[in-house]
């Protein structure tokens, strides 16, 4: 650990983009620590550890190689597992790139969110205020539900949660001028890979939407809202 912000990126099949989530660290001046999650059964299994070999110098800069837990499941076992250890974490996807700014992007995350207990996030110039693509958090969020995102979901309507959890306890920032930019296929600014077919497939989709629907409606929501407000409460 070498600095107070983690951000977490579970990766699979895209070991190319390690080395240029690295540059995008080094573009914008980043000192957060950067952990990239990959799983032992990835075809990229070998490629990944040849990246990993070659960025072991840098300090920002750590693996993990777990089961496959698919994303909700994997960013939920990095976050518990560190959020001991550091004071905010984060989560971006291995196609998301922060951007150039007049303050770097982690600066600005630190600065938001040291008031206590709060979720905040930029513009990924594609849904923009709509939906916390890449998010932070103060960890004792983490500490307080068990997990980084509601473990009933597998891939999809994280972002969705993030923002409801946020509005629900009075402690979110969104930062239109802090890009994040999320080169999805949606926005035309990447491939439709074999790891976009799987996790957005119409099945996948109406499983993690209905997953989603019932944690809002039937009492998940309501319940992770009532610890996040005591969390702010007792900081306050």
């Amino acid at each position: 650990m070498a600095d107070d912000l983690l951000v977490i990126i579970p990766t699979r099949g895209r070991p190319g983009a390690v080395r240029e989530i690295v540059q995008a660290w080094d573009d914008t001046g980043a000192t957060a620590d950067l952990l990239f999650c990959v799983d032992k059964d990835d075809p990229e299994l070998a490629a990944y550890k040849a990246v990993a070999k070659e960025l072991s110098g840098d300090v920002r800069v750590r693996f993990v190689f777990w089961a496959r837990k698919r994303l909700c499941g994997t960013l939920n076992q990095a976050a518990v597992k560190n959020a001991p250890n550091y004071r905010f974490l984060a989560f971006m996807g291995d196609d998301h790139r922060p951007r150039p700014a007049a303050m770097a992007w982690d600066a600005r995350i630190r600065e938001c969110l040291s008031g206590g207990p709060g979720i905040v996030y930029g513009n990924d110039l594609l849904q923009g205020e709509a939906m916390a693509t890449a998010v932070a958090m103060t960890s004792d969020i983490v500490e307080a539900l068990g997990y980084f995102a509601p473990d009933c979901l597998v891939h999809l309507c994280l972002d969705l949660c993030w923002v409801e959890w946020g509005r629900g306890m009075g402690r979110i920032t969104y930062l239109d001028d802090m890009v994040i930019e999320h080169l999805h296929p949606a926005a035309g600014k990447a491939a439709f890979d074999q790891v976009y077919e799987d996790c957005n497939s119409p099945e996948r989709a109406s499983a993690d939407g209905a997953a989603y629907i019932d944690y809002r409606d039937n009492g998940g929501l309501e319940a992770d809202l009532a610890k996040l407000r005591a969390l702010v409460e007792e900081a306050s």
